[in-house]
């Protein structure tokens, strides 16, 4: 029997034409058919909603109150067992391109955090702007007092190289600076990604949970070669046990392949409800270990795509 992941819902909003309004493009909800049958009947103007607000701040938003809240979905959100969310603004190009809203399971049955790291312009150290910790309190604590410098620690980590930084066992080595606080709470994974936002310094974005409940069920990290005209795998774990160093280890994916194509040309994350369509290496890994939910989130730096973080849930 397969566990439940932290994260159990994901959307993707885009502008409409006239920049007015948010659509729902995309979304991967799992059971939470409720929840996805609401979602689908909306639509959210500039400042409006969770996915207005992120589009007018520019900013992630964690909400931490799906209920007491400007969430406008608390109801069916409570009904299927929700209790917190993290939105992200996408950008290519310096124009928001799309809102990104994760959906996280109450913490009554779940061990994550979810975190947000900036560092102004000029700073030389990354400090949290917001996180939701749940359960996790001395974790919290130590995360709130607890600064990272480039190269450093997670945080450090994702802002020195621009890419993402996938973490299976937070026990092994020296990178998570705070292992000792993390392991008291069960927390042994973490996902680190930088958020390009324009003209408002650098911005991480992590993802923490422990083994009983996975941030998601695999994490694949992959990066362009123009020289080779190619991605390749750089990182990633797969809850299914699936060596992915070893599947992936000769493979290169042309650039125009489907799914990072689109986002790199688009600026837009891009899901796929069913991975089996699509053809290649990825599909036929994923279908070994009965993935069907794909996520392909693009990493810019400038105009620039620097790597693909594909999740799959």
């Amino acid at each position: 029997m397969s566990k439940q992941t932290f994260i159990r819902a994901t959307e993707i909003w885009t502008p409409t034409a006239d920049r007015k309004h948010l659509d729902l493009t995309a979304g991967i909800y799992g059971e939470l058919t409720y929840f996805e049958a609401v979602s689908r009947g909306m639509r959210f103007a500039y400042n409006e909603g969770l996915p207005g607000r992120t589009w007018a701040s520019g900013q992630p938003i964690i909400l931490k109150n799906l209920t007491n809240s400007y969430f406008q979905r608390g109801e069916s959100a409570a009904s299927e067992g929700l209790s917190c969310a993290v939105s992200l603004p996408v950008f290519a190009k310096g124009e928001l391109t799309a809102v990104a809203v994760f959906f996280c399971g109450d913490d009554r049955f779940h061990v994550g955090a979810l975190e947000v790291w900036n560092a102004g312009k000029g700073e030389t150290e990354m400090k949290l702007v917001d996180g939701y910790f749940g359960r996790a309190q001395r974790f919290e604590f130590t995360s709130r007092h607890t600064s990272f410098p480039r190269r450093m620690g997670l945080p450090g980590k994702v802002w020195e190289t621009g890419k993402p930084v996938i973490m299976e066992d937070l026990g092994r080595g020296n990178l998570f600076l705070r292992r000792d606080a993390a392991e008291k709470i069960g927390i042994n994974r973490a996902v680190g990604f930088p958020c390009a936002l324009p003209d408002a310094g650098n911005w991480v974005m992590a993802f923490l949970s422990a083994k009983n409940t996975p941030i998601a069920r695999r994490f694949e990290c992959w990066t362009p070669d123009e020289g080779t005209g190619a991605y390749r795998f750089e990182a990633g774990y797969c809850e299914s046990g699936t060596p992915l160093e070893q599947c992936y280890e000769n493979t290169v994916l042309p650039l125009d392949y489907g799914p990072f194509a689109q986002a790199d040309r688009t600026g837009i994350p891009v899901i796929c409800t069913d991975i089996g369509k699509e053809d290649g290496p990825i599909a036929q890994s994923s279908a070994q270990a009965s993935l069907t939910s794909m996520l392909a989130m693009p990493i810019f730096e400038g105009e620039r795509l620097n790597a693909v973080l594909a999740w799959f849930l």
